[in-house]
């Protein structure tokens, strides 16, 4: 029996956490702030209730692996999961609106037809057969393995089996995801629904790699999902599953340092309110690499370059602004709208510049959930848009949270005529509190590894080349996102206990 000192108290690491003290191990976890869950949070007041990480949840299959594993009682026993239906409602910048059915390819493409036009629906569904062949490509090495050593592999090739397109004389192959909206979609429409996914994780279509294709196909294929309490309810299941296999957890204590003894992790420098302290470890699993090599007195950790964003700072974050409404919510409103920019072109463009757009792109959640609102004749609502990190952009500067929500409250109301007039109070959360939750640089929030483009969206192995120290979470191999997260820990705890030759789960 190993003991284990696990950096944080986020999904990933909770994720690892459990797994490792079912394996037989001592596990302690040393949180800074008060609280588990990493940037799956809530805020509260006057009896309404916000989720201010995410708002929905895909792939939960990674989740009921996780309490399989871990115990007898089922994810669901733990949780109510509400498939969501439709998956989403879209308007568009030309006041087109159409709500997709959750996980139906021929109802999506119906629907898709019947909003846009003939043929729309078909362009749709055969892009989502050429994204199911990508994820058939991908899944392995990028969600359900550990990175490879020679990565280089999935650096250079790209998975996603474009359309030849003819342009100038020349037959090319989409190799951005914007050229895959561009050549196989054609419709702006269908380009804005392509790229909104790509948006929301924080990628910028024209760089980002044709097989992000992935995203929306994972929406598609594996459906959205609500945790009713909301999506703050998963997160408090998997740490009393950690508690309850004999996880301790310790929170308001700062980590200041790794211990090294003879070339090994050997434990961690503590701060807390009782003075510095140590905690002796045979093995330490921290979250965020650029975080750990500094904790490890500067050490290098990572020997291949190229693999991601030179700093996680460099990230895109998020601007979440809570609403408190007056007035009960419709019978037959969609949980989520996405209500996409007027002007698709300088969103992009100020996306690039690192400036909050003019016109955002704006997701809406409603939950139809009475424990998120103190009664029936009021309701929460929450806002989330992709903004530059604080360390591209002041966020702190005075009126640029306010001003921005004002933005994002206006293009909602384009969803929700009469929205400013429902509105009692708000709440804004901006980069700056995600950096305080999650001790993420600049509060940037992490995108889902992905193959190809030199490299530059893959993420750090989950090994360092410091000896018994492991890295789990969003900006480590397999990047963000919910589902990422708990595979992470679930990598994590095969190289741990299976040992530098785990091959990923089976």
């Amino acid at each position: 029996m190993a003991r284990i000192a696990v950096i944080g108290a986020g999904m990933g690491a909770m994720a690892a956490a459990a797994r490792l003290a079912v394996a037989g191990h001592r596990v302690a976890v040393y949180e800074r702030t008060e609280t588990y869950g990493g940037g799956v949070r809530r805020f509260e007041r006057d009896g309404f209730g916000f989720d201010t990480g995410p708002g929905l949840l895909a792939v939960p299959a990674v989740y009921r692996d996780l309490f399989i594993k871990t115990g007898k009682e089922p994810l669901e026993a733990c949780v109510e999961l509400v498939q969501v239906d439709p998956s989403a409602r879209h308007v568009f910048a030309d006041g087109t609106e159409v709500s997709l059915p959750n996980a139906s390819r021929a109802g999506v493409v119906a629907a898709l037809d019947e909003a846009l036009g003939a043929g729309a629906g078909g362009r749709w569904g055969d892009f989502l057969i050429r994204a199911r062949e990508t994820w058939d490509r991908t899944r392995r090495p990028l969600l359900e393995e550990p990175l490879w050593p020679n990565w280089q592999v999935l650096a250079e090739r790209e998975p996603y089996p474009a359309v030849p397109h003819k342009r100038l004389l020349r037959t090319r192959r989409a190799g951005t995801l914007a050229e895959v909206g561009a050549w196989e979609l054609r419709d702006p429409r269908l380009v804005a629904l392509l790229e909104s996914h790509a948006l929301a994780y924080g990628l910028d279509p024209r760089t980002a790699p044709a097989n992000a294709a992935v995203l929306p196909y994972m929406e598609h294929a594996f459906g959205t999902w609500y945790v009713r309490g909301g999506i703050r309810e998963l997160a408090r299941a998997v740490y009393e599953r950690c508690l309850a296999r004999k996880v301790e957890f310790h929170f308001g204590i700062e980590v200041t340092g790794i211990l090294e003894k003879d070339g090994r992790a050997a434990g961690l420098e503590l701060a807390g309110a009782e003075g510095p302290s140590v905690a002796e470890a045979d093995l330490v699993v921290g979250t965020g690499p650029w975080r750990l090599g500094e904790l490890a007195h500067g050490r290098e950790l990572y020997a291949p370059e190229g693999i991601g964003p030179t700093r996680e700072g460099m990230s895109p974050g998020r601007v979440v602004v809570c609403l408190a409404l007056s007035g009960a919510r419709d019978a037959d409103a969609a949980h989520r709208t996405v209500v996409h920019t007027p002007d698709r072109q300088a969103e992009l463009e100020a996306f690039g510049r690192g400036e909050p757009a003019a016109l955002p792109t704006v997701v809406m959640d409603r939950p139809d959930d009475p424990a998120l609102r103190p009664d029936g004749a009021h309701e929460s609502m929450v806002l989330t848009a992709t903004v530059p990190s604080q360390a591209r952009y002041d966020w702190e500067a005075a009126g640029a949270a306010d001003a921005f929500a004002d933005r994002m409250t206006a293009a909602a109301e384009r969803a929700l005529p009469g929205l400013r007039e429902r509105v009692l109070w708000r709440e804004v959360r901006t980069p700056v509190h995600t950096r305080l939750e999650t001790g993420a640089e600049g509060g940037a929030v992490p995108a889902p590894a992905l193959a190809a483009a030199e490299g530059s969206c893959l993420r750090p192995s989950n090994s360092t080349s410091l000896a018994g120290l492991f890295t789990v979470g969003g900006w480590s191999h397999p990047g963000g996102g919910l589902p990422h997260a708990g595979m992470s820990g679930a990598l994590v705890a095969g190289l741990i206990v299976e040992g530098p030759d785990f091959q990923g789960s089976q």
